[in-house]
């Protein structure tokens, strides 16, 4: 018989000195993945895509289904003129997927009876509903969906717990001298992974560069580890890579907080799954989706600013070995949850902030 367990069990001591790991039922009951759904990724800010890729050409509609077998939202980008809306793929008749595919439209006119939309999301004609009373009500219309853009990246939130103002403040903290937008996208190096694991264990690790030494060889001869840093900020952990002898390093402009110092990554993450790994060279972007409690896919995205620089750092291949370095780690993670001889253990003080603010984010979203 499964037991279940409500969510006021949820417990991560603020104070990281006294703290234990969250419950390893976490990973493990079906339950708490399912309340997740609502719980977490609904209340959040979801990662779509880069505008200019979604939007090429004529295209001025594009369906999303917001991280496929999980939650499984059909969602629809709607561009016009330079304004991009969200709203929800449904037609309010009987729930119809609107759009199939991106194309070109003037009107959004449901394939099944024939309801027609405008590009504002109102209904403007149904067939054979002369008759029907009070018609259309507010609830008739498509309800606008909160979408944020930060550079050219989308975001979408079905019910935001915060405002994406504070994750845009969060991401150009150190970021801002960077022209994103002038980063070119190569999506041919584009890869996916698929990791028998639960998806917080693959954030957890990624939270955290205590594990450099002892995993990533190559990695970590790019880093000074002895001044490895972790800042922890509102729903956003900044990881600092300060630079070993010979890494390549960022040109920082005289108003910038490391002005003068040598560092060769940054490696931000914001809750609850979206990663950036920033390096001279450009970024790659990282999206974990959850699929079942036993298995994440994780979307790696390049964008490359300095192609001399990627070739020198041989980054491809660096991303790929220390890839499958975390996938071996967390996948036996995955496995240690499992045992009935662990329980909860505790946090570096140093080394695992991150990974403690996680959990505490974890517990506070999954309490309310």
């Amino acid at each position: 018989m499964q037991i279940y367990y409500t969510m006021q069990n949820w417990f991560v001591h603020p104070q990281i000195e006294l703290a234990e790991t969250i419950d390893p039922k976490f990973y493990n009951n079906t339950q708490v993945w399912e309340n997740s759904k609502s719980k977490i990724f609904s209340r959040s800010w979801n990662h779509i895509g880069d505008k200019n890729v979604l939007f090429s050409g004529n295209t001025n509609a594009y369906p999303i289904d917001l991280l496929p077998k999980y939650l499984g939202e059909p969602i629809l980008l709607l561009k016009k003129e330079d304004q991009i809306q969200c709203f929800p793929n449904i037609c309010t008749h009987r729930g119809f997927k609107l759009i199939q595919h991106p194309g070109t439209h003037r009107k959004l006119t449901c394939n099944y009876h024939g309801r027609r939309f405008n590009f504002e999301g109102n209904v403007e004609f149904m067939p054979e509903f002369k008759e029907v009373e009070n018609f259309p009500r507010p609830c008739d219309h498509l309800q606008e969906i909160s979408l944020s853009q930060w550079n050219n990246q989308l975001f979408s939130s079905m019910n935001p717990e915060i405002p994406f103002d504070i994750i845009k403040k969060g991401l150009d903290k150190y970021l801002y001298f960077l022209d994103f937008k002038s980063f070119i996208h190569q999506p041919e190096i584009n890869t996916e992974y698929t990791i028998n694991c639960h998806w917080a264990l693959y954030i957890e690790n990624y939270l955290e560069g205590f594990h450099i030494p002892f995993v990533h060889n190559d990695l970590g001869a790019l880093l000074d580890y002895g001044n490895y840093v972790t800042e922890v900020d509102d729903h956003i952990v900044t990881q600092i890579g300060f630079a070993d002898k010979g890494s390549p390093t960022f040109d920082f402009p005289e108003d910038h907080p490391h002005f003068g110092k040598e560092i060769t990554a940054y490696y931000l993450w914001f809750y609850p799954n979206f990663m950036l790994n920033v390096y001279p060279w450009g970024v790659q972007y990282n999206i974990v989706k959850p699929l079942t409690p036993e298995i994440t896919k994780v979307n790696f995205v390049y964008y490359v600013k300095d192609q001399a620089i990627f070739d020198q750092m041989d980054a491809l291949n660096l991303a790929e070995k220390t890839e499958r370095e975390d996938e071996f780690v967390v996948e036996e993670v995955h496995k240690g949850m499992k045992s009935r001889f662990f329980n909860k253990g505790r946090f570096s003080v140093k080394r695992e902030k991150g990974v403690h603010y996680f959990q505490r984010l974890l517990c506070e979203y999954l309490n309310n």
